[in-house]
């Protein structure tokens, strides 16, 4: 994505980062091969059978620490919530020679692109809201107002940025498409925006 000398800066945060929920350390075993298993198989692979297996444990063992699969779910959600949020923060605090757009716009792609079913989870239709630490979605997401400053506008970035995402992990472009130059495109089309 393009580099611009003259890069207006991202505005300052607004949301704080919201605190971690604390875990036994059981309980962040257990996420962790959760999410372990979502990496590298899918989510239909994290099933309490599996994680139980993976840790030499008795699948009933696991529910001494977890209500169930719903609750391990919102856990690994908000886990992965922290760590696109820290991305994407960090992105937009120091973009370099970027634009904020065009630096939030790769790491969130390239978050994406590391982490696809991480990505898939965090961006369901059957997402966990209800569940999460307070504030843990704002903050997660406020990278694209920082952006653009604008919340419509933030709004319509994240849509893009959504939508190109899911599209390449799933494959769905033609054959032949030149991705980079689709999400340069992005960047160039919300810059021109911000610009009027």
């Amino acid at each position: 994505m393009t580099d611009t000398v003259n890069a207006p800066a991202a505005l300052d945060r607004v949301a704080a980062r919201p605190t971690p929920r604390e875990l036994t350390p059981r309980t962040a075993e257990i996420v962790a091969a959760a999410r372990g298993l979502l990496e590298a198989e899918g989510r239909a692979a994290m099933t309490m059978r599996r994680i139980a297996e993976r840790l030499e444990i008795r699948a009933p063992s696991l529910y001494k620490h977890l209500s169930g699969k719903g609750s391990l779910e919102s856990l690994v959600v908000e886990a992965g919530l922290f760590e696109s949020g820290d991305v994407l923060h960090r992105a937009v605090d120091r973009p370099g020679r970027r634009t904020p757009i065009a630096a939030l716009l790769a790491a969130y792609r390239k978050h994406g692109r590391d982490h696809p079913n991480l990505y898939r989870l965090i961006t369901a239709a059957d997402f966990p809201r209800s569940g999460l630490v307070d504030g843990l979605e704002d903050w997660a997401g406020e990278p694209f107002y920082r952006a653009v400053g604008e919340p419509y506008a933030a709004q319509a970035l994240w849509s893009f940025a959504h939508g190109t995402m899911i599209l390449e992990l799933d494959e769905r472009y033609l054959s032949g498409s030149q991705l980079d130059r689709t999400w340069s495109a992005g960047v160039r089309a919300f810059s021109a925006i911000m610009e009027t």
